[in-house]
């Protein structure tokens, strides 16, 4: 019986943690203390842009690797693009559409994915970008019957989403407001390069490398995220051989789980001129120090193939991450960044993504440039915009046009368009 009573105690210990009621009162968020973003390994304080660049940054993106995405492999992954579709008359004449079957493969095996691409008619010259993955799929972004349904979609379509049709998230995709100033988008059902089930990993594109096993998972393995994050370089590459393209106008845009990936790309990517987390909340701009909403031990108890497997033993033990979100947001120095909160969206703790935000302003400041004014968050519907931007918004955890006007606006002013 005694044994029985160990095994017993076992099985109920790893899901404490996850039973605990959600917080969403800032009175019971605890005390914490931030480790400094601008502090090495060594104990050297980084006083200049060079001794970040050289060292700090570099000691940073490896904590992120190696204790929370996982690793990104440095495979060369050859990829073959196919023009399936082109439309010069989309959106009524506003834009050219066109839609590019990614082919990816190791000689041995391949991986396919669609972007979907809607490029400005009226504008002359090259074409500054927006790129970021859709959710159900490129059909669900329009009511265009020309639009494919592509294999990520396919794979995850189940009777569990009925709504997964088309058009269903047009308000997500404002393509003709975008349009309209001046910019093309590019985008892909994320689901093409990683379906997003901890079941599908042989499905995605990282069994594509030589670091997959089926049946094994390294410690420090890159996760779904991280996955995301070298799709997401992939649709970059691609766009970089486009004459047509403003290489050095690229945005990237991420929603939700997609606004994790989106930093953890343009931390790895400085291809990326603007970068862009909305709703992003644990593991993306929020703070884990605050235990606010979602923490590190649900988001690895519901989502546990979003991360490499060293990030589970933060979970409820925050305060001995070697790092914060703020070190993340610090990796896209001295481009722009903005960060974007909804304000019913508190499972995202939209104060935590703020001073996520806020406190990489150290490391803009060793460029001369300008971060987030005040640790005070601004008010409903009054954005910031400096080097880093920031707003909240009235409403649910979503992507609204009001959002989008404010991206156009801070890529604008980063862009002097």
């Amino acid at each position: 019986m005694k044994t029985q009573y160990i095994v017993i105690l076992l099985a109920i210990v790893p899901l404490k943690g996850f039973a605990q009621e959600v917080n969403y009162e800032e009175s019971l968020v605890s005390d914490y203390v931030l480790p400094d973003v601008l502090k090495a390994k060594d104990g050297r304080v980084i006083a200049t842009k060079k001794d970040w660049e050289s060292s700090r940054r570099l000691e940073i993106l490896d904590m992120f690797a190696k204790e929370m995405y996982g690793v990104t492999p440095r495979d060369s992954i050859a990829v073959k693009y196919e023009l399936l579709k082109e439309n010069k008359q989309a959106l009524e004449g506003l834009a050219t559409s066109r839609q590019v079957k990614f082919i990816f493969s190791n000689g041995q095996r391949e991986h396919e994915a669609l972007l979907l691409l809607h490029i400005p008619n009226r504008k002359s010259g090259k074409v500054p970008v927006f790129v970021g993955y859709n959710f159900r799929g490129n059909h669900s972004t329009t009511l265009d019957t020309a639009i494919l349904y592509s294999s990520g979609f396919s794979l995850m379509r189940s009777p569990d989403h009925p709504d997964w049709t088309r058009g269903s998230q047009m308000e997500r995709w404002p393509y003709e407001t975008i349009i309209e100033r001046g910019y093309a988008v590019a985008t892909m059902c994320y689901h093409d390069i990683y379906p997003d089930n901890h079941d599908m990993r042989k499905q995605s594109v990282a069994s594509l490398f030589s670091s997959y096993k089926p049946n094994l998972v390294d410690s420090s393995e890159w996760g779904a995220i991280g996955v995301w994050a070298w799709g997401l370089s992939r649709i970059l590459d691609y766009l970089l051989e486009e004459t047509w393209v403003d290489t050095e106008r690229v945005a990237v845009m991420g929603h939700s789980r997609q606004g994790k990936a989106t930093l953890w790309a343009g931390a790895q990517d400085t291809r990326f001129k603007v970068v862009i987390s909305n709703n992003s909340g644990c593991g993306g701009a929020a703070l884990s120090r605050r235990n606010y909403g979602e923490t590190i031990a649900k988001i690895t108890t519901s989502f546990p193939h979003w991360f490499c497997l060293n990030f589970e033993k933060y979970a409820n033990q925050e305060s001995s991450l070697p790092f914060d979100q703020h070190f993340l947001t610090a990796l896209i120095a001295p481009r722009a960044l903005y960060v974007a909160s909804a304000e019913e969206d508190r499972w995202a703790d939209p104060k935590g993504e703020y001073l996520g935000a806020y406190y990489a302003r150290k490391v803009y400041e060793l460029y001369g440039l300008r971060g987030l004014p005040t640790e005070t968050m601004p008010e409903i519907n009054r954005p910031v915009m400096h080097n880093v931007g920031y707003h909240i918004r009235t409403g649910k955890h979503a992507v609204t046009n009001y959002d989008w006007q404010r991206f156009l606006d801070f890529t604008d002013l980063h862009f002097d368009l």
